[in-house]
């Protein structure tokens, strides 16, 4: 698992800081300031002998500004300098300003930042006030301030962005500020979802509509096909957790395919919901990329099909067709990034994931055609979620085939952040990707792998099982998820385990099993 997640680890280290484009960098620590206990002292008596500047005091027209601590600011060539010295990574400010004792600098692309003390942060004009509140709607607000900063406002039925008309919009009778995202709604009532590539519009649904989804399946499991648990113990330790869904993953290999029916059989008889997982990819048996669209179509149809044909008279209905394929390094340009963006995938190689998706719903649809097949994606791939639904590369030409799933299916790990405010590439501001998933694709949605990171302590990791359930739970009649599949059974160690060799691994078992058995699955 560890080699499988590499690149969170990069990922991770984006996450408490907002990697600035045109006026600061991410991380770069002020060189002018002083991290010597005299030197501190020398600043507190510099902060007594000098009055921070008035707020909205700004260069220009003024020579030098004073923060909360003393220090003089000065601006030079685009350049903000502290107590004479540049200011962390910063460059084409035209404005710097002093509010409430801080200093914030607008750069030539109308965008603001705040010194925190060692870097930039984004944020918004200060003279116009902070984030607007959740669910402000224009009419009736004058502007809506979204988490950069930047100010949204409709004139005539027009939406702007900082002044700018915010791509192709007309007839917008409501903008709405919901979940981290800008939608809006049009004078026939059609919604419109905000892409992170601000110049594009979505179609999409109200996301403030709350949907519940079904019941009986919300507290799930990950196992794996060759565990030495007979399917019958499965079942039972499944049941003493409290979980009525379990996620399993298998290939056509006889093999793997025989066992998943064994443990199908139980979970029939048990009335519980086994999902499974197609574990196919887009390489060859030699571990090459495979050539083209079509390639990759048959490839996964073949063995998509014989899996259900197989499963179908065994009472499964759920299956996702593979597993973290937006992952693959030929399909995300850069690990490091959220993936909110579809240019952070590979535009050439996009056909193959296409083709696959596309091959695995088909397989399984032409054996079961009641099935539900679900499409995984991670991290914030909504960049390549909303690729494949609307049929478009990454590089933004469309008419491509659309590949529509009947359950959106995500990983969410700790280092990924918080799934109902999850970061844009890691250090940007969040936003709610099941609202919006829900919004977008109108579908159930499963969160089939999420846990904390292999290295947490025991007692660590039961306290965010506890946390984690209780804002899955809290989400599972507005957000319409339907199953929250903890990873995993039995990992052989106690790196991702809830038990080993079929003891439980506490204090995370007593923690989950205290929650499913004080919250109904109802």
């Amino acid at each position: 698992m560890l080699k499988r997640r590499q690149f969170i680890g990069a990922l991770g280290a984006f996450g408490g800081s907002v990697i600035l484009s045109a006026c600061g960098g991410g991380g770069a620590e002020d060189a002018g300031a002083t991290t010597s206990t005299s030197g501190a002292s020398a600043q507190k008596t510099s902060a007594t002998a000098k009055s921070a500047s008035p707020n909205g005091a700004a260069m220009p027209p003024a020579t030098s500004l004073i923060d909360g601590t003393g220090a003089t600011w000065t601006l030079s060539g685009g350049v903000a300098y502290r107590n004479g010295a540049k200011a962390g990574n910063n460059y084409n400010v035209v404005l710097a300003m002093c509010f409430n004792g801080n200093i914030y600098v607008e750069n030539t692309s109308a965008q603001y930042y705040q010194w925190t003390g060692s870097t930039w942060q984004a944020s918004s004009d200060p003279r116009l006030g902070t984030t607007s509140p959740d669910g402000t709607t224009m009419p009736s607000a004058s502007s809506i301030i979204d988490k950069t900063g930047a100010v949204w406002t409709l004139t005539n039925g027009v939406i702007s962005r900082n002044g700018a008309v915010v791509g192709n919009n007309y007839a917008v009778s409501l903008v709405l500020w919901y979940g981290g995202k800008i939608y809006c709604r049009n004078t026939s009532g059609q919604f419109y979802a905000n892409a992170e590539v601000a110049s594009q519009w979505l179609p999409c649904n109200d996301p403030r509509t709350p949907i519940a989804a079904s019941a009986g399946s919300f507290f799930g499991m990950n196992g794996h096909f060759d565990y030495t648990y007979t399917p019958a113990q499965v079942v039972s330790i499944l049941k003493g957790l409290g979980c009525t869904s379990y996620r399993v993953g298998c290939t056509a290999d006889p093999a793997q395919l025989n066992a998943v029916v064994k443990l199908a059989q139980a979970f029939q008889s048990a009335g519980m919901t086994l999902l499974v997982l197609l574990d196919l990819g887009l390489r060859d048996s030699s571990g090459r990329l495979l050539a083209g669209e079509s390639a990759a179509y048959n490839a996964t149809y073949g063995p998509a099909f014989t899996i259900a044909n197989t499963l179908k008279q065994y009472g499964v209905t759920f299956y996702e067709c593979g597993n973290e394929l937006t992952r693959d390094r030929a399909i995300i340009i850069d690990s490091t990034n959220a993936g909110t963006k579809a240019l952070d995938f590979n535009n050439a190689n996009w056909p193959v994931m296409r083709g696959a998706m596309r091959g695995m719903i088909d397989g399984v649809k032409a054996a079961q055609p009641g099935a539900k097949c679900g499409v995984n994606f991670c991290v914030a791939d909504v960049g390549a979620s909303d690729a494949l639904w609307d049929g478009m590369q990454p590089d933004g030409s469309g008419g491509y085939p659309k590949v529509r799933w009947d359950i959106t299916t995500w990983h969410n790990y700790e280092v990924y952040g918080d799934i109902f405010n999850i970061g844009t590439d890691g250090a940007g501001p969040g936003f709610n990707l099941p609202a919006y998933c829900k919004a977008r694709y109108g579908v159930p949605f499963f969160i089939t792998e999420w846990n904390t990171g292999p290295e947490q302590a025991q007692s660590y990791r039961a306290s965010y099982i506890t946390s984690q359930l209780g804002s899955f739970y809290a989400a599972r009649k507005t957000h319409n998820i339907q199953a929250v599949m903890y990873y995993v059974l039995d990992s052989g160690n106690n790196t991702f385990g809830i038990m080993t060799n079929g003891t439980a691994l506490n204090p995370p078992y007593g923690a989950f099993t205290a929650f499913t058995s004080s919250h109904v699955d109802s």
